[in-house]
């Protein structure tokens, strides 16, 4: 497929770079195990997230959140009616798709989004048929968020038979239509672009979000009060954006996806998406050209980019938990209780995409299924409760929900590395070892490691080379750009010690780039720290955590699975000493 340039490292004038937003929220869900559906549980998870609002933070305007929010199952009871009070007609359950859109304040604007929407969906063979602007209540916003505040509008398509083999099918197919409309808007002549917003475009759920406090949410949004907004599950959120402010955009939920955390590796995982959409493929994709590209929005935040990764795997056809355990791995690479099966699984996922770690809790949906996922160090909790009327409880902390403890079966907690899967429509709770079992024996990973994938340390040693001749030592550090202090703060303690020196925290060595002096290699790069609510991590006393393997060699399609994906040099560790690089030079000789 051919490869659009990705925008996302483009700055933006000023001196913040939106590149750097990360959050530190409130995370609930609660779901339904018998698969009823109730608008009692809608209020319930509104409860959650009204008892989440000291997890958010306020502006300084102290009526103006960072930002909260509530994704639900699409409840025809709900949208037939409200559709029809504005004239649309709608098809049966199921058969329609329904986008919740922030569009522009100006009338003129919002004009030419939603006609490109139109034009889009009608060249993707689906018909608009009808626009409703959602009910709200201006007079619970802070002075902040009513300045920002877009139109609020739900768009309603109907997707002919073939897009509706299944939900599956549909729901790839409005992610392809709301993928051609982010790639068009850039040609919308608005004043402020990021106004501009679909929040999410399904069959199977829908979004309510915006800058608002927790406890603003239903108030703000009527909707959400009506008796006939009924579901079996909900996901919510109360955001604290510790390094940027709130916006309506950025808030929680996004298309699939809730977090509460930081993705610290989040600009590798950016740039090595961007690097692979070269050869990413799928049956339903070709022909689009450059317009499925960039995958991760521009300058959007840590979570939007996951969310940007997770939905385009599971909306291609990898099951949700499958998506969720190759981005977020646990850490297998030390674990010795780890069944040989999980081990090659992660192997092999490995070879097809890089870990997003961080301190994180993820909580994802496909829309019939919800994900609960933490780290592998599992700094941030997750607790759980479950009763004996068949509801389980989800938040990033207790107490969220006033429960009847004679109505309290269990209680529980996702442990470092652990999913937990709830299944309202089938299974109910599947737990973790379940999830990882029939994932691990889904396809011969072990085979397909064994016969491809090469490990640099078994390689056979290459043919013995004269000695380099011996020179004058001094000359040789002067050539490698070694200075006295060098010598003598820094190798001398080592030797002596054998431990790390110690240094000042002000740090006040020139960059390398504005030295008149020839520096070292590495001198030219600084560690990228994360910000302070992360621990820090000790790589040697934390090792059961901490991996340095690296993969070599042209990585395959992410959107299939087959033996070639494997076909990569391993090294166990991103420094290679001669020995293995002249191993590695061998390979090509006869």
């Amino acid at each position: 497929m051919a490869k659009l340039t990705s925008t996302a490292n483009r700055r933006q004038p000023g001196l913040w770079d939106p590149a750097f937003e990360h959050a530190n929220c409130g995370v609930g869900a609660i779901a339904d195990l018998k698969g009823r559906r109730t608008h009692g549980l809608v209020s319930d998870a509104l409860t959650i997230l009204e008892n989440l609002a000291h997890r958010g933070a306020k502006n300084a305007d102290p009526l103006t959140g960072d930002g909260s929010g509530i994704l639900l199952p699409i409840a025809d009871e709900f949208f037939r009616p409200s559709a029809n009070a504005v004239g649309i007609n709608l098809p049966p359950a199921g058969r329609y798709g329904v986008g919740s859109v922030f569009l522009p304040a100006d009338e003129s604007e919002a004009a030419a989004c939603r006609d490109l929407i139109a034009e889009v969906a009608v060249e993707r063979g689906q018909k608009i048929l009808g626009w409703r602007s959602v009910p709200i209540r201006r007079g619970h916003l802070g002075r902040l968020a009513r300045e920002r505040l877009p139109r609020i509008e739900q768009v309603f398509l109907a997707l002919p038979d073939s897009q509706l083999a299944d939900a599956d099918i549909a729901e790839r197919q409005l992610f392809i239509t709301r993928k051609l409309v982010e790639a068009r808007a850039g040609r919308l002549d608005l004043a402020d672009p990021e106004a501009f917003f679909v929040s999410s475009l399904s069959v199977l759920t829908t979004v309510y979000k915006g800058m608002l406090i927790s406890t603003q949410t239903r108030r703000f949004f009527p909707d959400l009060d009506d008796p006939r907004m009924l579901a079996q599950f909900a996901i919510v959120h109360s955001r604290f954006s510790t390094n940027t402010l709130g916006s309506w955009r950025l808030a929680h939920p996004y298309r699939m996806t809730v977090h509460n955390g930081e993705l610290n590796t989040f600009r590798g995982n950016v740039n090595w998406m961007a690097a692979r959409e070269a050869v990413l493929d799928h049956p339903d994709y070709r022909g689009l050209g450059d317009e499925l590209f960039p995958i991760i929005t521009p300058n959007s935040s840590d979570t939007a980019a996951f969310d940007n990764v997770v939905e385009l795997l599971v909306r291609s056809g990898r099951p949700l938990t499958q998506a969720m355990l190759m981005m977020v791995p646990e850490a297998w690479e030390r674990h010795t209780a780890i069944s040989p099966q999980m081990r090659d699984f992660y192997r092999y996922h490995a070879c097809l995409m890089e870990p997003w770690d961080g301190p994180a809790l993820l909580v994802t949906t496909d829309g019939r299924r919800i994900a609960a996922l933490l780290d592998r160090n599992g700094f941030r909790p997750f607790r759980y409760t479950e009763t004996w009327d068949g509801r389980l409880v989800l938040a990033s902390e207790t107490g969220v929900l006033d429960l009847d403890i004679e109505n309290v079966r269990s209680r529980g907690r996702l442990a470092p590395g652990q999913i937990l899967l709830i299944d309202p429509d089938g299974e109910g709770i599947v737990n973790d070892r379940a999830v990882k079992d029939e994932l691990a024996g889904a396809n011969p990973y072990g085979r397909w490691l064994d016969e491809n994938l090469l490990d640099a340390d078994r390689l056979p040693p290459p043919p013995a080379e004269p000695a380099p001749p011996e020179g004058d030592l001094r000359r040789r550090q002067r050539a490698f750009g070694y200075t006295f202090e060098d010598l003598t703060a820094i190798l001398q303690p080592m030797g002596l010690s054998g431990a790390e020196p110690i240094g000042s925290m002000g740090l006040d060595t020139p960059l390398a780039v504005f030295s008149e002096q020839p520096q070292p290699l590495f001198n030219y790069f600084k560690q990228l720290f994360a910000q302070v609510s992360n621990p820090p991590v000790d790589a040697i006393r934390e090792e059961l955590v901490t991996a340095i393997d690296t993969l070599l060699g042209a990585h395959g399609n992410v959107l299939a699975d087959g033996p070639e994906q494997a076909r990569l040099l391993h090294l166990d560790s991103v420094v290679a000493g001669e020995d293995t690089l002249a191993r590695i030079g061998a390979l090509d000789r006869p």
